[in-house]
């Protein structure tokens, strides 16, 4: 009876895959694009918009050293943290390397932090902001906040409710209308640029690259792949994929998809900082100078287009966020579903981002600055994850020393800045790099260590 339904639903699966177009176990190429433009638009929120062209008209005639350093960890970390995360399985079985309770501890910390914590409230709080220009005179701007507030989430709420369907949402309507505006706004600016590229200024007029590199952690989006995969597999099993091999092959190759229109995007949106600094001199932030460069090029109509890129934006990503963090909270605590999760989720970050997007970041950036040191050990060794088993101890010893490191230099800057530490002495530390060096000695206790093990066994 058991073998019958097994072979039945085997049976009923393949049918479905036939339909959906998927064969053999495999993603079509047009399911493939879309599964990739839906993982973008999880992605692409309202950091990925402000930064590149911040950097742009920051670093000026430097831009193009800074851009580079800045692609490594915004589109290159990211990347290897998908298909880290796809070869491992989960967020949890790539950290349980280091141990189960270690798992369990940095999964739930990731994702409140890119979660309710940070990233959630901030997308509904940087979307009305863009929307502050085009209000009515006389308009209260709070109850216009708590308003918008309202309606974000509660449309980020009801397209969360169907996660597996995402793709269908994200990747076929919204990933192309956001592309469709960015492209517009870029495109204006390389047919009839507003000005030129200027000297660079701080932080850029020494080490560009470097500090490209650095600005990129910015972006978060390495915690977010970290997190992203649970959804992104459940939408490649809706498409008919099932053997584990093939799942983890189709995410790593959206995660590459992903990659290269984030490459395109950044590109052109460090262009636009480039040639309209000038226009905006002393801009402090990426979204002023998209909306002087709309505006120079289309009026008010700018005004709107913008507008429309960062809501767009913010709601795929609020989504994505909503989605992911309910569906990891309702498998490691069952006894909450995940539509309880998902309510909880929305209800908390719509209160959280009527404080304003400046009380939002000061509250989390140290729990960030905590745990994507973590983040990048872990997915670097995750990529050479055969060679690390092997020697086993460098998994712990490694995330081990850079947790502690990263840790207390996280809770110095939080609460007595300007303090010295014995961290602040190690090679990088004046980049914000002090973790490195912690890291290869940690990779060369876990090899001693690892080998001491193996001569007692």
């Amino acid at each position: 009876m058991a073998t019958q339904a097994n072979t039945q639903g085997s049976e009923a699966r393949g049918a479905a895959a036939n339909a959906s177009g998927a064969s053999a176990g495999k993603l079509t190429v047009r399911q493939a694009l879309v599964l990739g433009a839906t993982l973008f638009s999880m992605f692409f929120g309202a950091g990925n918009l402000i930064l590149p062209p911040l950097l742009g008209a920051q670093a000026g005639a430097d831009a193009l050293p800074a851009l580079v350093g800045f692609l490594v960890t915004a589109i290159g970390f990211p990347v290897l943290g998908i298909v880290a995360v796809a070869l491992a399985g989960d967020l949890k079985q790539l950290a349980g390397r280091v141990s189960p309770w270690f798992a369990s501890l940095f999964a739930v910390l990731v994702y409140l932090a890119i979660g309710p914590c940070l990233a959630i409230p901030r997308t509904s709080s940087t979307a009305f902001e863009m929307l502050v220009p085009l209000l009515p005179a006389g308009v209260p701007v709070l109850g216009a906040s708590v308003a918008f507030s309202v309606v974000f989430f509660a449309a980020s709420f009801a397209l969360a409710l169907r996660p597996g369907k995402l793709s269908k949402i994200l990747g076929r309507i919204s990933a192309p209308a956001l592309i469709v505006l960015i492209v517009a706004v870029v495109g204006s600016s390389l047919v009839a640029p507003l000005g030129e590229a200027t000297p660079a200024v701080e932080p850029y007029t020494s080490a560009p690259a470097v500090q490209g590199f650095i600005n990129g952690y910015q972006t978060m989006d390495l915690l977010a792949a970290l997190c992203f995969g649970i959804v992104i597999a459940m939408n490649v099993r809706d498409m008919g994929v099932e053997r584990p091999a093939s799942v983890a092959a189709a995410i790593s190759r959206s995660g590459v998809i992903a990659g290269v229109l984030m490459l395109a995007v950044y590109c052109g949106l460090g262009y636009v900082g480039v040639v309209t600094g000038a226009v905006v001199p002393g801009a402090e932030n990426g979204a002023q100078l998209l909306t002087a460069a709309a505006t120079g090029h289309f009026g008010l109509a700018g005004t709107v287009i913008v507008a429309a890129i960062f809501l767009i934006a913010c709601l795929n990503v609020c989504t994505g966020l909503i989605s992911s963090c309910s569906q990891f909270f309702s498998e490691t605590f069952p006894r909450v579903p995940y539509r309880a999760w998902a309510a909880g989720f929305a209800i908390f970050s719509c209160v959280v981002s009527n404080f304003g997007l400046t009380a939002i970041i000061a509250f989390s950036v140290p729990l960030l600055n905590a745990l994507y040191p973590v983040a990048i050990v872990l997915v670097l060794m995750g990529m050479a994850a055969r060679a690390v088993d092997r020697v086993p101890f460098v998994w712990k010893w490694t995330v081990g020393v850079v947790a502690v490191e990263s840790v207390i230099v996280s809770l110095r800057d939080a609460f007595a800045p300007g303090a010295w530490l014995p961290f602040d002495a190690l090679p990088f530390a004046d980049l914000g790099l002090s973790w490195i060096a912690p890291a290869l000695v940690g990779v060369l206790l876990g090899l001693v260590h690892s080998a001491l093990a193996a001569r007692r066994a």
